[in-house]
Order: C-alpha cells, then structure tokens, then sequence
C-alpha cells in the first residue's frame, strides 16, 4: 500500500461543504513524498516503508511553485484546498506573512471568519498561522493578502519545506 501510494495512486476529490461562499480566487494543494528507486525504475518500496523520502512535494513536482508562483492580488479573498497524500509524513501547511481567518479541516470549521465554533458573541475576530494534516487528510483554509509581495507556503516541517515542499504566492496590487 504504502509503495502504491508513494507512486501516485492518491489525489484530491473537494466535496464543497454547504453554502460554501465565493472567494476570488481557490487553489489544490496537494503534499506527497517521493521515494527514488533505480534509474527508470519503480518506486523503492523499501525506502517507502522506512519512511526515507528523497524529497516531500507540493502537486506532484519538487519545488513547482518556487519557478512558477501561483498569483493573487492584495485584497482578494484566496481559498487553498489542502490534502496530505502522504504516505507517511505530516503537514504543516503555512504561509509566510499572512494568517488564515477561516480553517476547515476534516468536515468542519475550526475558524470562521475570524470565529471558532464556541467563542462568545463578543469574542474579537482570531487568526491561524498553519493546517495541520496527518495523511489521508484535508480541509481549506482561506486568507487576504495584506501587501504586493513574494509569500512562502511551505511545510512548516522544515525538514520538508528544504527538500521541496515550498513555493512562493506572488501578490499584486
């Protein structure tokens, strides 16, 4: 199982929750593992079931958006559907700079625009820094972007995020 997944056999399926509002923009993020075996050759299974990945991946290519940036514009409100693929490693989905006021994460909200399912009526509005995933599991977070800028998202596992899992959000005006 583990061999099969860490070959690509998983993807992202998004069952939008009801009445889910419109944002500007969404973006599918997906985290995956990659288990090098011989030249040509099958994933190294061996390497998979010890949980030794040669790098940790966003979309299925190391580094994609780090040459490539997704784009948003300051103000828009951008949604990021997020699924660990996995096999074996967590996430810490984060971006740099900005702080999520609405996480979704396994069928149900855990903040919404700015709220957590059980504050107060006079609670003043909260922020997230990061989603934090076990494989095989998903949610959305949503953010505005305050300023133009280059925006890191990255696996806050540091570990991961240096051997792939990063990339950059280019705001503009």
């Amino acid at each position: 199982m583990t061999a099969h997944i860490a070959a690509g056999m998983a993807g992202a399926v998004i069952i939008d929750p009801p009445d889910l509002p419109k944002v500007d923009r969404s973006y599918v993020i997906t985290q995956s593992e990659l288990y090098l075996g011989a030249q040509s050759g099958p994933v190294d299974a061996t390497k998979a079931a010890a949980n030794q990945a040669d790098a940790v991946m966003f979309n299925g290519l190391v580094g994609q958006y780090v040459d490539r940036p997704l784009t948003a514009k300051v103000g828009e409100r951008v949604r990021f559907w997020v699924l660990d693929i996995g096999p074996n490693r967590p996430l810490s989905f984060h971006i740099v700079g900005t702080q999520f006021d609405t996480v979704y994460k396994e069928g149900t909200h855990l903040l919404k625009n700015g709220r957590g399912p059980l504050d107060p009526p006079d609670y003043h509005s909260a922020g997230s820094q990061a989603l934090g995933l076990l494989p095989a599991q998903g949610g959305f977070v949503e953010t505005t972007f305050p300023a133009p800028g280059h925006y890191t998202i990255l696996n806050h596992i540091a570990a991961d995020a240096e051997t792939g899992a990063r990339g950059i959000i280019t705001v503009t005006k």
